[in-house]
């Protein structure tokens, strides 16, 4: 590049001293004229000298970005040919620019080597449809309420809308994407909830078969899977989608679990966001709960992670999906991001 080159003095370009030259006579040619090409180098000279300030933020800005690339190397080749597991949701999946940075990190991870899983909620999407049957949609627990009606709105939405939404941007954004159901290839088997009564068609996991995903994923490919099952005899219910994905990430032998969420992890006290646990153990956690530290939604939260841990994945987080490139920063840097579990 010309501007990181040692800088030349016009004198490189134009003649300086004249060398004294024999007078013109019959034994001697007729000096020839100089050449116009030093114009077009003084011209670059010139414009190289008016904007130092300009180039020098680019050259910062572009070291800047390698040196990002080169610390993430240490990561990238630890996690190289891992399954990394992503619970999407929440606030993420409400912003155009948040979800646009997921689709990205998620891609990205695919390009340098990792096996991305997507498993995915709905719930401000299914809210929505709710509202416009005339339905308002009631919680439990953190759980949602799902009478009949409900859990037709449900599949329609997390399966034939918000899931085939997503498989669209993996894949316009370079990846490919496979979407799939509980019910595909009977991928995740229901149960229901031992709240039935109260909770209606919310089921838990009472098998995971996850034979259909190791081709998908051995391919290169990233399943995104919406968390609606069928049980025995063929009845849908809706299942929390952390619960489904530490259930996943546990069948596919996943290295790390992410769960994104709205929070930014667990915190030592509720009241306090400057209070975030960066790390902590299956023992640490269920003393939190215990404790009345952790409640509400992030208990089905917590429960799913420390179960995943309990049946092999190696760590599991709960990020704060409303920060950009979230995954990012968990996965390929030291600092991470929100909450680590560990066994």
């Amino acid at each position: 590049m010309l501007l990181a080159k040692p800088h030349l003095s016009s004198s490189s370009f134009l003649p300086s001293t004249r060398v004294s030259s024999p007078a013109p006579g019959p034994n001697h040619a007729k000096p020839i004229a100089a050449s116009p090409a030093p114009r077009r180098c003084l011209r670059l000279a010139v414009t190289s000298a008016a904007a130092p300030a300009a180039s020098s933020a680019e050259a910062a800005a572009a070291l800047s970005r390698v040196d990002v690339l080169s610390e993430a190397l240490p990561f990238i080749q630890r996690f190289k040919g891992k399954t990394v597991v992503v619970k999407y949701g929440g606030a993420a999946m409400k912003s155009p620019e948040l979800q646009a940075s997921v689709i990205r990190d998620l891609v990205l991870l695919s390009c340098v080597g990792l096996h991305p899983v997507l498993v995915h909620g709905g719930g401000p999407e299914i809210n929505s449809w709710l509202l416009r049957v005339g339905v308002e949609p009631q919680f439990r627990n953190g759980l949602r309420v799902t009478d009949a009606l409900t859990m037709e709105v449900v599949e329609m939405v997390l399966v034939g809308k918000v899931n085939k939404h997503l498989v669209s941007l993996i894949n316009l954004a370079g990846g490919t994407a496979v979407g799939l159901c509980g019910k595909d290839a009977r991928l995740l088997t229901a149960r229901p909830s031992p709240n039935a009564a109260a909770l209606g068609f919310v089921g838990e996991v009472s098998r995971v078969d996850a034979t259909v995903l190791h081709p998908i994923i051995a391919s290169g490919h990233i399943p995104v899977i919406a968390t609606v099952a069928a049980d025995e005899i063929g009845q849908a219910y809706n299942i929390n989608a952390d619960t489904a994905a530490g259930e996943i990430a546990a069948a596919v032998g996943a290295e790390k679990l992410l769960l994104l969420t709205d929070v930014s992890g667990i915190l030592a006290d509720r009241n306090d966001p400057g209070s975030l646990v960066k790390e902590i153990d299956i023992a640490g956690v269920r003393q939190m709960v215990a404790d009345g530290q952790v409640a509400g939604g992030m208990i089905p939260k917590v429960e799913c992670c420390v179960r995943a841990l309990a049946q092999g994945v190696h760590t599991a987080s709960i990020i704060d999906g409303r920060v950009p490139h979230s995954l990012l920063l968990e996965i390929l840097t030291d600092e991470g991001t929100g909450t680590m579990i560990t066994g």
